[in-house]
């Protein structure tokens, strides 16, 4: 058996010469990658794939919009126009724009179903000229979202192959698989709450009342198979990895706005 498969693979490469160089040999790709814009995150995966489809799933409060949001403000700072399909009508353009996203260079498409979803993205990806589309089903049912045939993720992913369009994709499971070319799995490990500093009376009934104030979230590397341009190569298989090479921590803080000029006394 292995002479035959020898003597297959001389026919073809002799057969395929001066047409494929070398066919068989094992080639790293190289691809251009946006950032992130949190660091940890950068620099676990090399940040987001030009070309590609990104997955980042996890349960609620898990840092899906942290990532989300930063990823938009990093591509809108850089004049791309980007779309954002909202599976459930849950985006909130305040809270996008106290955290830089241009909304003047963001096109939201505000839907109610997963078909809403998948039909919006098609004709996106098809006008393209976008930087960076981002589908969010982190809102829906996973088992809606579940059913949606493997071969669509194909699609998608095709579509965006050979340009400069980042995809991302958003859910609470992984449903991507294979195709994507990058997959990060979130889980949140702790939140802080803390104390209101200022007109804390005026506010709180409470002794006990207090503000969220942030949390600690833990990011796993789920899948990549991705060399970035700067020649660094990303996990191709994780069983020859050490445990935690292919993991990070980051922290959010939440910003609350100072209540001092909206307060009404009563007597």
């Amino acid at each position: 058996m292995a002479v035959n498969v020898a003597a297959l693979r001389s026919q073809l490469e002799t057969a395929l010469a001066g047409r494929v160089p070398a066919p068989f040999a094992r080639r790293s790709i190289q691809v251009e990658t946006a950032p992130f814009n949190i660091a940890e995150i950068d620099k676990l995966t090399g940040g987001l794939p030009h070309g590609g489809l990104t997955e980042i799933s996890g349960p609620f409060s898990s840092g899906r919009a942290t990532l989300l949001l930063s990823a938009l403000a990093s591509r809108t700072a850089h004049a791309h126009v980007c779309a954002l399909v909202d599976g459930r009508d849950n985006f909130d353009p305040y809270s996008a724009e106290a955290a830089g996203v241009k909304l003047e260079r963001l096109l939201w498409v505000r839907c109610r179903n997963i078909d809403q979803c998948l039909q919006a993205t098609d004709l996106l990806l098809q006008g393209g000229g976008f930087g960076l589309i981002a589908l969010d089903l982190s809102v829906l049912p996973p088992q809606a979202v579940r059913h949606v045939p493997l071969n669509v993720w194909f699609r998608f992913r095709r579509a965006v192959e050979n340009t400069s369009t980042i995809l991302l994709l958003l859910d609470q499971e992984s449903n991507a698989g294979s195709c994507a070319s990058l997959a990060l799995r979130l889980g949140l490990e702790s939140s802080r709450w803390a104390a209101p500093q200022t007109q804390r009376t005026l506010f709180f009934t409470s002794c006990c009342a207090c503000l969220f104030g942030g949390s600690q979230l833990h990011v796993e590397l789920a899948h990549s198979r991705l060399k970035s341009a700067t020649g660094d190569h990303k996990a191709q298989s994780f069983t020859r990895m050490n445990a935690t090479s292919h993991v990070a921590n980051f922290r959010t803080k939440t910003m609350w706005s100072d209540f001092r000029e909206t307060v009404i006394e009563t007597k």
